[in-house]
């Protein structure tokens, strides 16, 4: 598994099924370039996937506060480009795909999104959204303030993780989990704050490329709130409802949306 310097960051990363077409793979928070794997066989004939570990995930370097961590992924997955190419993303991973899409278009082919959490987009647009969404992140808020890192890992996992439930994981995940709760913190001001001015700018409305935007129907109702946003600004959107899925269908339904890939693949001009 090769590694080497992205964006001047110590990056990690593989390579995943195989065929003609390539696509860079960027994953969510709490994981890895690897957990692309179920998709990536479903995929397989298809797409072939380069995936990295984003910074402080994986075996790519300690993240150590330098920068602000959206700018630093999205410069880590532009130096992996050397031509248009399709860009997958999910989660916050997925908000580093329209980043790069917005900042570098010209290494863009098409994005290929499953719940980009730009909060941004729907508290901007559905105000009212944020009581609920503070509720529902209140014990991930309440350990981040006290520095318990273990209650802020449960708190975070009962909105986005796989619904496994916390005490289901084994205690050494827990544990790597909490660790990695100061990475959610630093994605604050870009996820938020539109920090990179995806959505201040008007940049969004600018994506010149074919879009997929799929969410579970069984995630958060805030994601909907997202990509409804997305889906207002981006000219060429197709959006998809994964069904029973929640917010991580790309491993739990990695057929289905595997499925919904190659139609999108498929219908898309030249």
């Amino acid at each position: 598994m090769p590694a080497g310097l992205r964006g001047g960051f110590p990056t990690h990363w593989t390579e995943l099924g195989s065929g003609s077409r390539r696509a860079l793979a960027i994953h969510c928070s709490l994981s890895h370039g690897g957990s692309w794997g179920p998709l990536a066989r479903e995929l397989s004939g298809a797409l072939r996937l380069t995936a990295f570990d984003l910074p402080g995930h994986g075996q790519s370097g300690a993240w150590a506060g330098t920068g602000e961590i959206q700018a630093v992924s999205t410069a880590m997955a532009a130096d992996f480009l050397d031509r248009p190419t399709d860009v997958i993303g999910h989660s916050f991973g997925a908000t580093v795909a329209l980043r790069l899409a917005v900042e570098r278009p010209d290494l863009v082919r098409s994005l290929i999104l499953y719940e980009p959490v730009f909060f941004a987009v729907a508290l901007h647009d559905q105000p009212a959204l944020r009581t609920g969404h503070e509720a529902e992140m209140a014990d991930y808020a309440a350990g981040m303030a006290t520095g318990d890192f273990l209650r802020a890992a449960e708190g975070f996992t009962r909105v986005w993780g796989d619904r496994r439930g916390w005490t289901a994981l084994p205690e050494g995940a827990r544990m790597a989990m909490a660790a990695q709760m100061p990475l959610i913190e630093a994605a604050t001001d870009a996820l938020y704050g539109d920090s990179g001015g995806m959505l201040s700018s008007g940049a969004l409305e600018r994506i010149g490329v074919p879009v997929l935007l799929m969410e579970g129907s069984a995630s958060p109702a805030i994601i909907s709130a997202i990509n409804a946003g997305l889906a207002a600004r981006i000219p060429e959107v197709l959006r998809v409802v994964v069904q029973g899925a929640g917010h991580m269908g790309p491993i739990s339904h990695a057929r289905v949306v595997a499925e919904e890939i190659r139609g999108f693949l498929g219908g898309m001009k030249g």
